[in-house]
This record gives C-alpha cells, sequence and structure tokens, in this order.
C-alpha cells in the first residue's frame, strides 16, 4: 500500500476541502467562524503537480491562491472516532487550492455550491507524496507562499479551528475515504489574486527542522 500512495494522484477517488478552518482566513473573507468543518470537494481532473502550469478559467476575473497542507488517507476509513484517526493517514503533501474567487462570491450571494469556484482545472496542486514518518506532529507544520518571490501567506496547521484528527472523524461520518483520497485542511490569511505569467512558489516544513519541501507553479 505504501508503494501505491506514493503515486496517489493516480489512485485519488476524491479531493475533500475544508473552508474556513483557519479564524483569521475566514475573517478577511468577511465570514462568520464555522461550528463544524465546511466542506466541498474537488474533481481529481483538477489535480496537478510542481512545475506545472496554474490556468485561470474562463471568464475568471479574480483568481486567488491557497496554500494547504493535505491529507492523504492510507486505508479505507469509515466512522473514524478522533482517538484513531491518526492511524488512517498514510502521508501528507503540501497543496494549493486554486479559487475563482468572483466565481465564489456570487455563488455565495445566490446560495449556490462552490464547484465552479473550486474545481476547474489544474485548480488543485499537489507536491510528491510524503511519508508520515516524516512528520512527527501534524499540528506543528509550516506554511508559507510567495507570489513573484514576495511572501503573501506564512502560517502554522497548530492555528487550525479543526485538528486533522477532528476533520477524518468528522467527513469519515459522510464519505468512506478510501486510499489515496485527500483531505485539503484548509488556508491561513493571505490569500490574494494572481495574475497571469505570476510565479507562485509555495513551501512547507516541519517545525522540528527534520523535514521541508516546496513546489513552484506558473500562472498561464
Amino acid at each position: 500500500m505504501a508503494t501505491d500512495l506514493i503515486h496517489f494522484q493516480k489512485i485519488c477517488s476524491k479531493i475533500l476541502g475544508i473552508g474556513r478552518n483557519y479564524a483569521k482566513h475566514a475573517r478577511e473573507l468577511g465570514n462568520a467562524l464555522p461550528s463544524s468543518p465546511v466542506i466541498f470537494m474537488k474533481p481529481t481532473s483538477s489535480l496537478i503537480s510542481d512545475g506545472e502550469c496554474i490556468r485561470i478559467p474562463h471568464l475568471c476575473t479574480n483568481l486567488h491562491h491557497e496554500v494547504e497542507l493535505g491529507v492523504i488517507i492510507g486505508q479505507r476509513a469509515k466512522n473514524v472516532p478522533k482517538e484513531k484517526a491518526l492511524e488512517y493517514i498514510g502521508g501528507y503533501c503540501l497543496a494549493l487550492d486554486m479559487t475563482a474567487r468572483d466565481f465564489q462570491d456570487e455563488a455565495k450571494k445566490k446560495q449556490l455550491p462552490w464547484t465552479l469556484a473550486k474545481g476547474f482545472d489544474t485548480s488543485c496542486v499537489v507536491s510528491s507524496f510524503i511519508d508520515k514518518s516524516l512528520v512527527a506532529d501534524v499540528s506543528a507544520i509550516h506554511l508559507q507562499l510567495s507570489v513573484n518571490d514576495e511572501v503573501r501567506q506564512d502560517g502554522s496547521t497548530d492555528c487550525m479551528l479543526f485538528d486533522v484528527p477532528s476533520l477524518i472523524e468528522y467527513t469519515s461520518l459522510y464519505f468512506t475515504l478510501l486510499p489515496g483520497d485527500i483531505i485539503l485542511t484548509g488556508t491561513p490569511e493571505g490569500v490574494g489574486q494572481v495574475y497571469k505569467n505570476d510565479v507562485l512558489q509555495s513551501k512547507l516544513w516541519t517545525a522540528d527542522g527534520k523535514f521541508s519541501i516546496q513546489i513552484t507553479n506558473k500562472i498561464e
């Protein structure tokens, strides 16, 4: 199974996104803090990797970056208690949840789903597989994103409203999580617009300094 997870993009059946999971990010967009996780989905066709170009979707005029920790499920999970949730993690990835903010704002006004805003082609950038043995504490991971060498986002997973075990517990109540599935755990504050030819550099490192990874993607 560990070998299969190295190629998690190929076996992933679904991508679950968590919205408003960092208080400062929720507030910067004028949203109330949620009492339970806010869940949306991205299709697997939205996946791209390090070095590939992010394409601005048709008619989008306000594309935003959101850097995130991705949790990769390692075994079939259903109705998982929080206390056992970490056992179901196969690994992690650094991720970008690209968002057509103008599409999302319009959908929110009309109380409609966010599908176009979140699920367009190239909207989910992921790094290579990070084995869970490299991460001693999932609540002590640092995330950073720069646009054209200017730091825009800089935060830590210890600021999540709902931690990773809670997210696995909650999502597995409603979805059967399968090996290779990805949970995007939310983004820290500092999201903002990007433009054609911008270069995005995303970084992740553990608080103990023993592991780091970065990805670079250009807006096309």
